[in-house]
């Protein structure tokens, strides 16, 4: 679930300090353009959509909703759908329902997935429907392909460097990351003279954040997936050698060859026609969208609906391609049909909301609602010459990230926003709330290498080869050979150094209990067992709590507030009566008695849970030695969520 568009999501240094949001705003989001439609007055009679605590909202407010915000977006998509019907028809190209169920059959073989949990995954991964799947996704792919005159059969040479990029070998390495060359040869310089130190340099001086942070590790590097350049320096590397400068755009890499690994024991006879499907499904999509792109240029297209300078004539045509007409309800009926969940999602919301407001004797002014946008603004780093939050720049700058009307996102995100602070109340933020989040931030953090298994026994056999002999070199062929973790398992157990309070208690106890050469317990993380082997401390960053306490007070109190909203909107939305017709849901109200909307003193309070602080009470999980009268291995609970 998507945070608010007015809540600060950038990332801060102490943005690692807990605190999670339960609520989604997604439903107050919208995409779009406003497009001017006059109100459904000639549809059928108004039928409840939904109803919430005994307020109706309509079928037809629904579906003008769903214009409103969707109908730019839907038009678009409308319009080249017929682009492609036309150019289907011109060249006799047909595209059958069972053609489009035998294309969903070979994807869904393609990746050895069951054709309906295909169909279920790409209804949670796109948020669409099968049938929209079938006509707006599957169907015009078939039809591009269908239209491209291009031969999509690839060479012996296509095929053989996809061989080489899949499973050929690769090269096991550390970069570091230079801006410019002058700085990338005194780097170069510095680690030929201790190679051993490569990792630690990158931390320090590499400006690649990603690989930096694990010491410098990447990825093994591929034949064919890049820079030529990078590729043939790494390959031409023996083990434990360091590459000259490395030009890959504008950035200046380093290379260190940390070993070989020897190609797949697979023939190119074997894997030759999985190779040729993957290039025709690549080369078709490329060749689909250079056909559709000719297609559009074209055609001659007239978006009424999107076009604010002209009026509608007549009034229900939405769009015209090549003098086809596109009209309104079909646009609408679509609209609803893609979108119609989510709006009345939003739509239900806002009832609710308004009703708290009224009970709870509220109101949401212009002015809160300009001072929640200037809030934003400040937070999201919008500032004027002149060291004001730039208010207009903010604006500007939603309405082209995300192609939404200013008018919609002051409705249905700022004003929702506002309505939801007012009605959660203010949120202390304590000192012990100030001191954590220091730490947290600036204090320093324990650099380990992680083996994660996925079974205590497993844990306990990989455990016991690290104790008899406890070695960063060891640590790193345990987690290359037995972690479970993808990232942890490429980069030999390498990880970002542990710091304190990011809410898993059990593994940073263990960290920080350890002596640097030193081997951790077995800890349970959920269904995961880690070992950690302690590298060393990292150095606590230079700045005093004075300094920054108040841009943390100002990051604390926003991430609580989001908090408690969330709780409040939860609460508020369990103890409501809801009858959803579209979604074929009802929720009876707590209550037995009239709709009474709980304030937000009625909520739950907002402590850890019991078997939490038991948790926190007790020792650290695991054992570094053996002990006669306890288990060699004691895992940790299971993590307690913060809220139930």
């Amino acid at each position: 679930m998507q945070n608010s568009l007015c809540s600060t999501e950038t990332s801060r240094r102490w943005s690692s300090y807990r605190g999670f949001v339960v609520l989604s705003m997604a439903s107050f989001c919208c995409c779009s353009q406003v497009v001017a439609v006059e109100p459904s007055t000639n549809l059928p009679s108004a039928k409840p959509a939904a109803i919430v605590n005994g307020t109706s909202i309509s079928e037809i407010e629904l579906a003008d909703a769903c214009l409103a915000r969707y109908g730019s977006v839907v038009v678009g998509a409308l319009i080249n759908k017929v682009i492609i019907g036309q150019a289907c028809e011109r060249n006799g190209v047909v595209v059958t329902p069972a053609d489009v169920d035998n294309e969903i059959s070979e994807m869904s073989q393609r990746f050895n997935v069951p054709r309906d949990e295909w169909i279920s995954l790409i209804q949670r991964e796109r948020g669409v429907t099968e049938q929209q799947y079938r006509e707006d996704i599957v169907w015009p792919m078939i039809a591009l392909r269908r239209l491209a005159r291009e031969s999509l059969e690839p060479t012996d040479e296509q095929l053989t460097e996809q061989f080489q990029n899949q499973y050929g070998p690769t090269v096991k390495a550390r970069i570091i990351v230079l801006r410019n060359r002058e700085d990338a040869g005194k780097v170069r310089v510095e680690v030929l003279s201790d190679p051993e130190s490569f990792g630690i340099v990158a931390r320090e001086k590499s400006v690649d954040v990603g690989s930096a942070s694990i010491g410098g590790w990447v990825q093994p590097i591929r034949h064919f997936s890049g820079s030529s350049e990078f590729e043939a320096a790494a390959f031409a590397l023996s083990d434990g050698a360091i590459s000259e400068v490395v030009q890959v755009a504008d950035q200046f890499i380093i290379i260190k060859c940390e070993g070989h690994l020897p190609a797949a024991d697979i023939q190119f006879s074997e894997v030759r026609p999985r190779l040729a499907e993957a290039f025709r499904g690549k080369q078709s999509r490329v060749l689909a969208s250079k056909i559709f792109g000719e297609l559009q240029e074209k055609a001659t297209i007239e978006n009424i609906l999107n076009d604010t300078s002209r009026g509608q004539t007549p009034p229900d045509v939405a769009a015209r391609v090549n003098g086809h007409p596109i009209t309104i309800p079909r646009v609408r009926d679509a609209c609803v049909e893609r979108y119609g969940k989510d709006v009345l999602e939003a739509l239900l919301t806002g009832v609710l909301l308004n009703q708290a407001l009224v009970q709870q004797k509220l109101v949401v002014s212009q002015e809160d609602v300009q001072h929640e946008v200037t809030r934003a603004a400040e937070s999201m780093g919008f500032q004027t010459p002149e060291g004001q939050p730039d208010v207009s720049a903010w604006l500007e700058n939603i309405s082209k990230q995300n192609k939404q009307s200013i008018d919609f996102y002051l409705t249905d995100i700022v004003r929702p926003t506002v309505a939801l602070k007012k009605l959660a109340g203010p949120v202390p933020v304590t000192r012990e709330d100030l001191e954590k989040a220091f730490t947290a931030t600036f204090g320093s953090r324990v650099r380990c290498k992680v083996v994660v298994l996925d079974n205590q026994r497993r844990a306990q056999e990989v455990w016991q080869i690290a104790r008899q002999n406890p070695t960063p070199e060891i640590m790193g062929k345990l987690a290359e050979q037995y972690s479970v973790d993808p990232t942890s398992k490429a980069l030999r157990g390498e990880v970002p150094p542990i710091q304190k309070y990011s809410g898993q208690p059990a593994l940073e106890r263990e960290a920080f209990s350890l002596k640097v050469g030193e081997l951790s317990g077995i800890i349970q993380i959920a269904d995961r067992f880690m070992i950690l082997f302690c590298e060393g401390h990292t150095k606590p960053v230079e700045v005093t709590f004075d300094e920054v306490r108040e841009e943390l007070h100002r990051d604390l109190l926003e991430k609580k507030q989001r908090i408690k909203m969330a709780r409040y909107f939860t609460h508020l939305r369990e103890s409501a009566s809801i009858d959803n017709f579209l979604a074929g849901t009802s929720q009876s109200s707590k209550s037995t008695a009239s709709v009474n909307l709980p304030a937000a003193s009625e909520m739950p309070a907002t402590t850890i849970t019991r078997r939490e602080a038991q948790e926190l009470s007790k020792p650290r999980a695991g054992s570094r030695t053996v002990n006669q009268s306890t288990p060699a291995v004691a895992p940790a609970s299971f993590e307690e969520p913060l809220f139930k």
